[in-house]
């Protein structure tokens, strides 16, 4: 196993009082985190989310992408259950990087869709993986869950590490002018499932 637990602190939020885990890739040398709210090992199946990181989402308050919002309503959501986990994972421009993203980010400025850009520069359209999650949530005992996602992929992910997905939540939020055909593109050309991508204009 080469993702480790760290350690662990208490993390006051907007939403209430988390208990952030780190934990350590030792093959990638990635440092991810848990945001871990109630007692996940005696509620199952647990309300999860596997957010990949997005600096100018998340901290920046892009409106190019509905990230920041995900993470949001993710954790807004475990706080009203009282209970849930939040896997930040450090997978910037779905694997690219924050400077690679930069430069898809120009392309598109320039045209391009998010998946064109990424490809234009040598890449997969989506190159994340999740193979840390599976010893994130061993650590939690967490073995079934409700998945908050619109990417099936993330659900397919789960069930091939042997984690049970009783439900997915769809967390459709943060639509704004700057966004909507980035959202058209995940639903057409990633296989997002969003209920009316047509609609976004």
């Amino acid at each position: 196993m080469t993702v480790k637990h760290i350690d662990h602190c208490q993390l006051p939020t907007h939403w209430g009082t988390f208990e952030l885990h780190g934990f350590l890739d030792e093959a990638t040398q990635k440092e991810h985190v848990a945001l871990v709210m109630g007692e996940p090992r005696s509620e199952q199946p647990v309300l999860i989310r596997l957010h990949s990181e997005c600096l100018t989402g998340d901290a920046l308050f892009s409106e190019r992408c509905d990230c920041g919002a995900q993470l949001e309503h993710a954790m807004a959501a475990v706080a009203a259950k009282g209970t849930g986990i939040v896997l930040y994972l450090r997978q910037e421009g779905r694997g690219i990087g924050l400077i690679n993203k930069i430069r898809a980010y120009h392309l598109k400025d320039e045209g391009a869709d998010t998946v064109d850009a990424n490809e234009s520069l040598g890449f997969a359209a989506d190159q994340r993986d999740y193979h840390m999650v599976q010893s994130m949530l061993a650590h939690f005992g967490v073995t079934s869950v409700e998945v908050m996602t619109n990417n099936p992929k993330k659900v397919e992910a789960l069930e091939a590490m042997g984690i049970t997905v009783v439900r997915r939540h769809a967390i459709e939020t943060g639509l704004t002018p700057h966004n909507a055909n980035y959202l058209k593109t995940k639903s057409k050309k990633l296989g997002h499932l969003l209920s009316q991508p047509e609609s976004f204009s």
